[in-house]
């Protein structure tokens, strides 16, 4: 028996929406496009009529039973990681807590590297997407950041990194 070591890669990310079409609106600004409308291995779509989701499905995700939903799969330059975009139709199956903040334990954000951090800004302030701040300078200028805020409040952080400023490691 030969012990080998895990070998994993990026898959998804899942980003559970209160609308479905406003969020794949939103999620085009930044320059996603639609990989596939529908997540295939659970059955479900985006299209109007919310669908079954399996129940093996549902056990080993952690959903009730009979749960229903619309979802999209989004990609940036057809790579990896995806953005799973999933709508449930039983809003008794939704936590209504706001999303985590980074000042939370857990997964916070996500974020998209930028190579004009300020006029991708500039460019998504005039449709209308909302930020926490205009783009910061980060420590010793070796990165600027600004954190926008999809439509159910999940926080995107762009960034704009300096790798010429930053240290040697030797």
């Amino acid at each position: 028996m030969t012990d080998q070591a895990m070998k994993l890669r990026w898959g998804h990310i899942n980003i559970n929406v209160s609308n479905l079409e406003n969020s794949i609106e939103f999620y085009r600004k930044l320059g996603f496009e639609s990989f596939i409308p529908a997540i295939p291995y659970l059955g479900i779509t985006a299209e109007v009529d919310p669908k079954p989701i399996d129940t093996g499905s549902n056990t080993a995700l952690g959903l009730p039973n009979e749960s229903t939903a619309r979802a999209c799969i989004m990609q940036l330059d057809n790579g990896f990681p995806k953005i799973d975009l999933t709508e449930f139709s039983d809003i008794s199956q939704r936590s209504q807590a706001k999303p985590l903040n980074n000042a939370d334990l857990g997964l916070v954000r996500i974020c998209l590297a930028s190579a004009n951090l300020n006029t991708d800004y500039e460019q998504l302030v005039k449709q209308g997407v909302e930020f926490i701040s205009p783009p910061q300078i980060a420590k010793d200028g070796l990165a600027e950041i600004a954190t926008c805020i999809d439509p159910d409040g999940t926080l995107i952080e762009l960034l704009q990194v300096h790798l010429e400023k930053w240290p040697r490691m030797e």
